[in-house]
């Protein structure tokens, strides 16, 4: 399907020629063809000669319902332009063409109506030369009457050969179906329309609801008059919501893909049009069928932070106008460029902010947010809309690679200096380290630790022997030296003492690994456990304790707690009658 937004000044015929096209009435209620005058939003559909459909929102013209005409359009790749013969180019014409402008809307086609009262040709080369200056640049032109049924097969045509251009939706992408209407239908419930720019939508579907906690169900899909189990991109689509109240979704609301999106209220954005200094502090922001007073700061010539009067699923890239209702004036479009920007708290904050914001051009940049933000969770660079092709370093977090290379020597740096400042303590603990790289989770920091530091009992150290503080280093040296060809003697109380090995430097060393404990100050090399199992394995099986000590030559101090050490450890095991054997 390929969806169109007409565009122009009242009373140029714009409904007669949706009419005239489809034989379907767009004006819906009886006050407008009462007045003959579009107010609100009105939708017909027709077959092309490729066989193709195109489906028409026709937007009213009178300046009071510009909104209107915004909400329609706002969520349209394309428009069909329709300016009078007999009256050409007028107020609301400008008002309707700056607002595409503002859009970016890049395709487009021009209608001159009543072509039977006037020559069309001036009224064309004015409207065309008009267009030529926006988004949509030169177009195609027809001249049709609608009254006549002159030019209509020549603007079928035309409306073919627009639709082969406009690019094909991305049927992959997330769901948000900004809502242009909503109504009850008896024996249904609620059913809301809109039209679907990307994705796609199926019977059962559960979706969100911008602005709400609770997710609603899509209970049925109708698209062209007809109930479908799936409606894909683009498109105009009804969906029949289950169980939702009708005074839960009103226009401007949007239905999103779950998880997909930020609701945000705070925005940075490129601005073309007006100069952001000339701006009035409070406007309006059309974007999607959404029209939201917004709060306006600049921050450079062309860059603006808009404050939201209510939150909207917004992306980077995301084009949006500002309009002051006021001046009844489109004071320009806005290119989304960051949908979480940083506070500017400091003073100078707004400059720099500025400068920043000149590198955006609006297009999700996976590489750029990372250098920005340094650290991000994938989820949260998906809901801005920016693409997400590369490996978490730790959890769903993202990094940019230069910053994380400098976490990675910080820790070392912080790691040593904090060795230096507590010379006994087996580490830094895990919850200081990540305080002082400004982490948010401790898994970044463990994450970060590399060979030869590791984490252990909560701290950040080095397993090796020489990174010891000097003064426990220089007194497992001595242990090894007196006992290395004795390695299950134990140093007695008095000896530990002498060697400089307190409970405090026990512990420092048992914790690196140089030392192991078997009670309080019963301690040996740490390589024991391996060399007693080798000369327990090599005793007539069972063996006792007394046997036990006499082949490790070692005192029952050390055999007892040794022996029920390796009990723990599965190397042994003992038997009813208090003998040994060695598992294998």
């Amino acid at each position: 399907m390929f969806v169109v937004a007409t565009a122009g000044h009242v009373d140029h015929g714009k409904s007669t020629l949706v009419r005239a096209l489809t034989g379907m009435e767009p004006d819906r209620w009886a006050e407008e063809r009462r007045r003959g005058m579009t107010i609100d939003l009105g939708f017909a559909w027709t077959t092309l000669p490729s066989g193709g459909t195109v489906a028409f929102v026709d937007v009213p013209g009178h300046e009071r319902f510009v909104p209107n005409m915004l909400a329609g359009v706002g969520p349209v790749p394309a428009a069909l332009i329709v300016v009078a013969a007999d009256e050409g180019w007028m107020p609301q014409s400008a008002e309707h063409l700056a607002a595409l402008d503002a859009l970016g809307v890049a395709y487009g086609l021009l209608a001159v109506t009543r072509a039977d009262l006037a020559d069309p040709g001036p009224a064309t080369a004015r409207a065309l030369a008009e267009i030529a200056a926006t988004s949509l640049g030169a177009v195609p032109s027809v001249a049709v009457s609608g009254l006549t049924g002159a030019g209509l097969p020549e603007l079928r045509t035309a409306l073919d050969h627009l639709a082969a251009r406009v690019p094909a939706a991305v049927v992959d992408d997330p769901v948000r179906l900004w809502v242009d209407r909503s109504f009850t239908v008896r024996g249904s419930g609620t059913v809301v329309t809109g039209t679907l720019g990307g994705g796609r939508l199926r019977v059962g579907d559960e979706l969100e609801v911008a602005g709400a906690d609770e997710p609603v169900r899509v209970r049925g899909l109708h698209s062209l008059g007809e109930a479908r189990p799936e409606v894909t991109a683009v498109a105009r689509v009804a969906v029949n919501l289950r169980g939702t109240p009708r005074d839960r979704l009103g226009r401007g609301d949007a239905l999103l893909t779950p998880g997909r999106f930020h609701r945000i209220d705070l925005v940075d954005v490129r601005l073309t049009g007006d100069p952001a200094a000339d701006l009035p502090a409070t406007l309006t922001l059309h974007v999607g069928s959404a029209a939201v007073p917004v709060r306006v700061r600049p921050l450079g010539t062309d860059t603006v932070r808009l404050r939201l009067a209510r939150p909207l699923p917004l992306l980077v890239g995301d084009r949006a106008l500002l309009r002051d209702p006021g001046r009844h004036h489109v004071s320009g479009g806005v290119r989304v460029l960051d949908v979480a920007p940083p506070p500017l708290a400091r003073r100078g904050a707004a400059a720099a902010r500025a400068q920043v914001l000149t590198e955006l051009d609006g297009r999700p940049d996976l590489a750029g947010e990372l250098r920005r933000r340094r650290l991000v969770r994938a989820g949260a660079l998906t809901r801005m809309g920016v693409p997400v092709h590369t490996a978490p370093v730790a959890g769903d977090w993202l990094a940019d690679p230069v910053h994380w290379q400098r976490l990675g020597e910080q820790v070392t740096e912080e790691v040593a200096r904090y060795a230096r400042d507590h010379p006994l303590e087996p580490g830094m603990p895990v919850d200081a380290l990540r305080q002082r790289l400004a982490l948010p989770e401790r898994a970044l920091v463990e994450a970060l630790v590399r060979p030869p530091l590791r984490i252990h009992a909560g701290r950040v150290g080095t397993a090796s022997v020489d990174a010891l503080p000097e003064p426990v280093a220089r007194a497992v040296r001595r242990v090894r030296a007196e006992y290395g060809d004795r390695p299950f003697r134990a140093p007695e109380a008095d000896r530990l003492v002498d060697l400089g090995l307190g409970p405090r430097e026990i512990g420092t060393a048992v914790r690196a690994g140089a030392l192991l404990r078997l009670t309080d100050n019963v301690v040996l090399l740490p390589d024991a456990l391996d060399g007693a199992v080798r000369v327990l394995a090599g005793l007539p099986q069972p063996f006792t304790l007394s046997a036990a000590r006499q082949a490790l030559d070692t005192t029952r101090r050390v055999a007892v707690p040794l022996l029920e050490l390796l009990d723990r450890r599965g190397a042994t095991r003992r038997l009813p009658d208090d003998a040994r054997i060695v598992v294998t």
